[in-house]
C-alpha cells in the first residue's frame, strides 16, 4: 500500500519518481506537544495523526533538515510551514498598517539588553557559561586533534 503526504492538496506519494526527486516522507513525532503543532499547521478540521501518518520534505524549509549523516533528520523544534492551501483555509493576510503597528509594539530583544528580574539575568549568565564552556572544550579539541596530527607526521617522516 502506498504512502502519502497528509498535507491537503499534495500528492506526492513515495515511490521511485519522488525519491528520485529528492523528495523524503517523515513521520509525525511521537513527542505529544510537537505531534499537535505539526497536526495545527496542517490547518485539517479533525485531523489526528497516527503512527503511520507521514509529511513530504516538499513542506518544511531547507533549514529545517540536518543533512550531515547519510541519514536526513530533522533540527530541533522543526515544523512543517511550507504549504499551498485552498483558498478556505488560507489566513487572511494582515494590512500593511497593522504590521507596522504590531512591530512598534514589540520591544526589541537586543544581547546587551538587561533582563528586569535575578532569576533571568541568572538564567542569561548560565546559558552564556555554559556556551563558553562548550567553546572552550571544542577548541581544547582541536588542538589536540593538531598535536596528534604533527606527531603522525613526524613519525612518518
Amino acid at each position: 500500500m502506498p504512502d502519502y503526504c497528509a498535507s491537503c492538496g499534495c500528492t506526492n506519494a513515495r515511490s521511485l519518481q519522488t525519491r528520485t526527486r529528492g523528495i523524503t516522507f517523515h513521520k509525525f513525532p511521537k513527542c505529544s506537544e510537537r505531534r499537535r503543532q505539526w497536526e495545527r499547521a496542517l490547518r485539517r478540521e479533525g485531523f489526528v495523526a497516527n503512527d503511520r501518518t507521514l509529511l513530504c520534505s516538499e513542506h518544511f524549509r531547507n533549514e529545517d533538515f540536518d543533512r550531515t549523516g547519510q541519514t536526513i533528520r530533522f533540527k530541533a523544534g522543526a515544523v512543517p510551514s511550507v504549504f499551498n492551501f485552498p483558498a478556505h483555509l488560507q489566513r487572511p493576510q494582515p494590512s500593511t498598517r497593522e504590521r507596522q503597528r504590531s512591530r512598534k509594539r514589540k520591544a526589541p530583544d537586543h544581547q546587551y539588553e538587561m533582563p528586569s528580574s535575578p532569576k533571568a539575568l541568572k538564567a542569561k549568565l548560565d546559558a552564556a557559561m555554559a556556551t563558553v564552556r562548550k567553546l572552550w572544550r571544542e577548541k581544547s579539541n582541536a588542538l589536540a586533534r593538531v598535536r596528534r596530527a604533527k606527531k603522525n607526521m613526524k613519525a612518518l617522516l
